[in-house]
C-alpha cells in the first residue's frame, strides 16, 4: 500500500511515525501502521465465500452459488479471534465474499471488539442499508471500505454483474456519512474504467468520502480470466501522475488517496516530488525508509481464508504460498514459526529477485513489486513484476 497523501504532504506524518515507531502496532493509529518497527500482521480475513455479487476480477471467485459448507463454525472463528487478540494484532478487516452474508457476521464482529481488537470491513456495500451501518458502528467497526468500480452505472454494474449495484453502492456511502461511520472507495483499475478516475475522485468528494483507494488488478480468482484487460505500465505511471496531482491540490484532511497491489508506486511518487523540487521529498523518503518494503505480504500482512487456510496475502491464495492452516494449529503458531519455508521467502524476498527488480537500486524501498503478479505472469515467483514502468524497456 502506497499512502500517496502522507508522503505529499509528509511533515506531520514522519514526525508522528516517529513518535510510534516502536510502540505495539495494537497503540500505532490505523494510519501509522505501515511505518511501526515491530511488525504483527494486519490481518485480511475471507470469513466467506458467499456473496450476492458475482464480480468479473473478485480474487476469491465468491458468488451466489458457491460451497460454504467448509467454512470456519462460529466457535473455529471465535477461537481465531480470541488468538488474534492474544497476539495483539493491529487491525483485523473483515472480508468476503461478501463479509455481511455470514449467519453470525454480527457476533463475530462484536467478539472482536470485546476482545479489544480495531476492525474494519470490505464490502460491496450493496446491504448497508440506513439500519446496517448503525448495526456496523454499534459493533464496534471503525471503518468501512466500499467498492466503486465506476463513476457511473454502466462500468459499476457491468463489473459487478448486477444492475442497479452502483446505486446501492452510492447509498451506503452516503449512509455510512451521515452516522459519521468512516468510509473509503475502493476501485479496482482496468482497461474499461481506467478513463473515471479523475469523475470518481470528484464523486467522492461529493460524497464527502475521506479515503480513495486505487487497486491495481492481480491474476488472482477470477482477476485471471480478465487479465487481458490489465492496463499496460506506462498506463498506470498516467494515473499514477493524475493521483500524485489531486493529492498535492486537495487538503489532506479532506480525502486520503492511496494505492496497493503496486509498491513501485513510491519510488514513482518519489521521483515526481524530486523532479517538482518539493520540501516533502526527504520526508517521503524516510516513510518509505521507515516502511522498509512496501509488500508487506509475509511479513505486516496476512490472509486467511474462508476455510482457515492461512496465506502471505489475499491475492496469494495457491497452494504454492500456504503457510499453514488455523484448524491444525493456531494462527500464532504458524506466524512465529521461524522455519516456516513460504514465510521465510517472503520475508525476505529482496534476497531472491531476479531480472530487472533483482538489480533495481530501489528494491530495498519496493521489496519487487508484487510477487504473485510476478509468478503469474512467468511461472516465477521471484521473476521482475511486469506492471512497473521502471521495468520497462519502451
Amino acid at each position: 500500500m502506497i499512502r500517496i497523501t502522507q508522503l505529499v504532504h509528509g511533515k506531520g506524518t514522519v514526525s508522528d511515525a516517529l513518535k510510534y515507531r516502536r510502540k505495539p502496532p495494537d497503540q500505532v493509529p490505523s494510519r501509522l501502521l505501515a511505518f511501526a518497527e515491530t511488525r504483527r500482521p494486519v490481518i485480511f480475513w475471507n470469513v466467506t465465500n458467499k456473496c450476492n455479487l458475482a464480480c468479473t476480477h473478485c480474487y476469491i471467485t465468491a458468488g451466489p452459488g458457491v460451497d460454504s459448507s467448509h467454512e470456519l463454525s462460529l466457535a473455529e472463528a471465535k477461537a481465531f479471534i480470541a488468538d488474534l487478540a492474544e497476539m495483539s494484532i493491529p487491525l483485523l478487516l473483515f472480508s468476503g465474499g461478501e463479509p455481511l452474508m455470514r449467519k453470525d457476521f454480527w457476533e463475530l464482529a462484536a467478539y472482536a471488539t470485546e476482545k479489544g481488537l480495531k476492525t474494519a470491513l470490505s464490502t460491496n456495500g450493496t446491504l448497508i442499508t440506513k439500519e446496517v451501518a448503525a448495526k456496523i458502528k454499534a459493533a464496534g467497526i471503525e471503518y468501512a471500505g466500499v467498492s466503486l468500480d465506476g463513476a457511473n452505472e454502466k462500468t459499476h454494474d457491468a463489473m459487478r454483474n448486477q444492475p442497479g449495484c452502483f446505486k446501492k453502492a452510492l447509498q451506503a456511502l452516503k449512509n455510512c456519512a451521515e452516522i459519521e461511520l468512516k468510509a473509503g472507495i475502493r476501485v479496482t483499475v482496468t482497461r474499461t474504467n481506467y478513463r473515471e478516475i479523475g469523475r470518481l475522485l470528484d464523486l467522492s468528494l461529493e460524497l464527502n468520502v475521506p479515503r480513495f483507494c486505487v487497486y491495481w488488478l492481480v491474476p488472482s480468482g477470477r482477476g485471471r480470466e480478465i487479465y487481458d484487460i490489465q492496463l499496460e505500465p506506462e498506463e498506470t505511471a498516467r494515473i499514477l501522475d493524475l493521483l500524485y496531482q489531486r493529492a498535492r491540490d486537495l487538503d489532506p484532511d479532506k480525502m486520503e488517496i492511496l494505492t496497493v497491489d503496486a509498491p513501485h508506486d513510491g519510488i514513482l511518487l518519489l521521483n515526481k516530488l524530486k523532479e517538482d523540487d518539493s520540501p516533502e521529498y526527504d520526508n517521503a523518503l524516510k516513510l518509505l525508509q521507515y516502511t522498509g518494503d512496501s509488500c508487506s505480504a509475509g511479513d505486516r500482512v496476512a490472509n486467511v481464508d474462508p476455510t482457515g487456510n492461512v496465506y502471505p496475502c489475499q491475492f496469494a491464495q495457491l497452494d504454492e504460498f500456504k503457510i499453514g492452516n488455523i484448524r491444525e494449529r493456531k494462527f500464532s503458531e504458524l506466524w512465529n514459526d521461524p522455519d516456516n519455508p513460504v514465510l521465510l521467502r517472503f520475508r525476505e524476498k529482496t534476497k531472491y529477485l531476479k531480472g530487472k527488480c533483482g538489480y533495481c537500486e530501489y528494491k530495498d524501498l519496493c521489496g519487487g513489486g508484487c510477487r504473485i503478479r510476478a509468478y503469474a505472469q512467468y511461472g516465477d515467483i521471484w521473476a521482475e513484476d511486469p506492471l512497473c514502468p521502471l521495468n520497462s524497456d519502451s
